[in-house]
């Protein structure tokens, strides 16, 4: 079992920054994926971004230019710098792990991000 902790969330007036923090309780070194998912009331949770082992990441569209996803190995901490926030930004964002088994797939329990038009 990973335990994910989540970090960074607030409220922040639109253009505004935060930056995320998921700190691991395991080695985040070789995992196969980690991300962040958000979901807003009443709409299911959707993908932001996630970096896999090599490196390479992948954002949604909506968040393009804004976001940036990020880990450090030594930390065993993945981050998410969003800039120019906009009010649709506004839900709870997880962050998930995905080991190289399949039933390695663990959720933190979400950190509240809220942008104020």
């Amino acid at each position: 079992q990973v335990q994910l902790v989540e970090s960074g969330g607030g409220l922040v007036q639109a253009g505004g920054s935060l930056r995320l923090s998921c700190a691991a309780s395991a080695s985040i070194f070789s995992v196969r994926r980690m991300g962040w998912y958000r979901q807003a009331p009443g709409n299911q949770r959707e993908l932001v971004a996630t970096i896999i082992s090599g490196g390479s990441t992948n954002y949604a569209d909506s968040v393009k230019g804004r976001f940036t996803i990020s880990r450090d190995n030594a930390k065993n901490t993945v981050y998410l710098q969003m800039n120019s926030l906009k009010p649709e930004d506004t839900a709870v964002y997880y962050c998930r792990y995905q080991g190289l088994l399949l039933y390695e797939n663990y959720w933190g329990q979400g950190t509240q991000v809220t942008v104020s038009s």
